[in-house]
């Protein structure tokens, strides 16, 4: 697999302070993300684990800027996301975090390449030839390029959570969000994926991974535990996280 870039980036800092999210519920406040407090840095391939509820998808759609805190700050690369419009947050996400979810999220009425195109042309950041050039150019860099004229239904789901990272990667974001990436996944195919995205990581993005998956320490650079809604007491190096 070539490279798009070999821009290594530096400096790109996460911080959380004392973050919390809250949700009403039937039986009251429900706090998935319970005082947080994280630092993370630049550069790395990281996983975040922890059972069902414990706060990892929340954890990552409020760095992504998919979700907003209760209360606390949450800064990345010195963004105050908490504190930005609903409009200004969404462009800041279109332009500097690629997110990959679970269940492909692909535009079922677009093709392939389409798909892969619609974040540039929703941002502005690439005219439309060189957006159409580009939308190529990472289906071939995730070796699915001969299906970008086909709907995305006609593609395995492997083949669509390739599309879903060419997309993540359109603007050429700094940081990269991955929610369950191989959820849906055969043991073959969610190999390859995770051997893509350690890849990504390698080249200087930041990668932000929610996972299930129980040997995934052997294939990460560091590991964030959660534990109702905290860092677990087996979270490696809790305060200080290389991201």
């Amino acid at each position: 697999m070539n490279s798009m870039s070999n821009n290594k980036r530096v400096g790109h800092l996460i911080q959380l302070r004392d973050v919390t999210r809250s949700y009403v519920t039937d039986a009251g406040d429900f706090r998935a993300i319970d005082s947080l407090s994280l630092q993370l840095e630049a550069g790395s391939f990281v996983a975040v684990v922890g059972r069902s509820g414990s706060g990892k998808s929340t954890l990552v759609n409020l760095i992504a800027g998919l979700d907003r805190p209760t209360s606390g700050e949450i800064w990345v690369g010195g963004v105050a996301v908490h504190s930005m419009s609903e409009n200004a947050l969404a462009l800041w996400r279109g332009r500097h975090v690629g997110v990959v979810f679970q269940f492909f999220q692909l535009l079922p009425t677009l093709t392939v390449l389409e798909n892969v195109m619609l974040p540039m042309d929703f941002c502005g950041t690439y005219a439309a030839k060189e957006s159409k050039e580009r939308a190529l150019r990472l289906l071939e860099l995730v070796e699915i390029r001969e299906q970008a004229h086909k709907l995305p239904t006609a593609l395995s789901g492997g083949q669509q959570q390739r599309a879903a990272i060419a997309r993540a990667l359109a603007n050429d974001p700094a940081l990269i969000v991955a929610d369950e990436p191989t959820g849906n996944l055969d043991a073959h195919t969610a190999e390859t994926v995770l051997n893509l995205l350690g890849q990504l990581a390698s080249e200087g993005r930041t990668v932000l991974m929610v996972t299930h998956e129980r040997e995934v320490s052997s294939r990460v650079d560091e590991v964030v535990s959660l534990l109702d809604g905290k860092l677990s007491s087996g979270a490696q190096r809790a305060t200080e996280v290389r991201l």
